[in-house]
């Protein structure tokens, strides 16, 4: 899995991942402080995902790509600091091997 954060994202890159989104979740990003991405198999995205909220409170989107057969990514919206421990819980729960929902 790949991992990163964007803190304070600029205008542009919000409009990038609207275009990939879909409408219901376009609707509640809009006083975001960060977005965390992951990339990785479908499997493991979805655990994700489940980690991901359980963990904080964040809103968690599919980003829809040209080949999600093969690899996804999800989009972490929230505060930094929601954001960052999510995306902390996810990555501590893969290197345990432990990315059970």
């Amino acid at each position: 899995m790949e991992f990163k954060i964007i803190k304070s994202p600029s205008s542009g890159t919000i409009e990038i991942l609207t275009k990939r989104l879909g409408q219901k979740e376009v609707e509640h990003i809009d006083n975001i402080d960060a977005i965390g991405l992951v990339q990785g198999r479908m499997i493991d995205m979805i655990c994700a995902a489940d980690i991901a909220e359980k963990s904080n409170k964040v809103l968690v989107s599919d980003v829809r790509g040209s080949c999600p057969q093969n690899m996804i990514m999800i989009a972490i919206f929230g505060d930094t600091a929601s954001v960052e421990s999510a995306v902390s819980e996810i990555k501590c729960k893969v290197e345990k091997g432990k990315i059970i929902c």
